[in-house]
């Protein structure tokens, strides 16, 4: 399996991806840099972590015009996975490859610290090695983490099933309001969405940190597991 991963200047959570990915694939990724045009053939496009241009203007509003992503609008019409993790998700919100936007934290600060996820689906390739109501630990590093969108949109999401993961507490409760739940104060708790074909997932927390004892646990493992296995099969 082939996977490529996008840098930007003030991209710094690529090596951590490398890792993940290897975790799973036994194979090193590409890592393709923004002014390049072309992907090659791959079968997952990861947008890691980071500051993408100092996150000037919005966070990832500069990247999404980078050169390299007219390839990545491509591989996303042909139907290819692409998986968009804290800055990664905010470009792929700013390209419109997914729904919504990300906004300052509701209370203004960056946040740097674990946070526990619930998955909402089991009906994608980044959430099928869970069952749906599963509740794991990852860490958070984001200012702009706060997801919102207009109430048709986020209607549209949760019928259709594409709320990947919501923020929640260590119990699985998810409040809105209550920062032990939510932590940014993104609308419905929402912590990753989907596209419709569910082959594109953008999340804000990053399970990339935790995918091996090492790192302090694996939870954030099977998302990796799970994309590999439905690509492979």
């Amino acid at each position: 399996m082939k996977t490529a991963i996008i840098v930007f200047p003030g991209t710094n959570r690529e090596r951590d991806m490398i890792l993940a990915l290897r975790r799973v694939t036994q194979e090193p990724p590409r890592l393709i840099w923004h002014h390049e045009t072309e992907l090659g053939k791959v079968d997952l496009v990861v947008l890691p972590g980071g500051f993408s241009y100092g996150d000037y203007l919005r966070c990832g509003a500069m990247a999404a015009h980078s050169p390299i992503m007219g390839a990545v609008r491509d591989f996303a019409a042909q139907g290819g996975h692409i998986l968009g993790i804290c800055n990664g998700f905010q470009i792929l919100t700013e390209t419109r490859l997914l729904p919504g936007a990300l906004l300052q934290n509701a209370h203004l600060r960056f946040l740097s610290q674990d946070c526990h996820l619930r998955v909402e689906t089991q009906d994608s390739p980044f959430t099928c090695r869970w069952k749906k109501g599963d509740v794991f630990r990852t860490p958070l590093a984001h200012g702009d983490g706060h997801f919102t969108a207009d109430a048709q949109t986020l209607e549209r999401l949760e019928a259709e099933g594409r709320v990947a993961f919501r923020y929640v507490d260590a119990t699985g409760r998810a409040f809105d309001s209550d920062p032990q739940c939510n932590p940014n104060g993104s609308l419905n708790s929402i912590a990753g969405v989907l596209s419709d074909n569910r082959r594109i997932c953008g999340m804000m927390p990053h399970p990339e940190n935790l995918v091996d004892p090492l790192m302090g646990g694996v939870d954030g493992l099977p998302l990796f597991e799970g994309v590999v296995e439905a690509i492979v099969r």
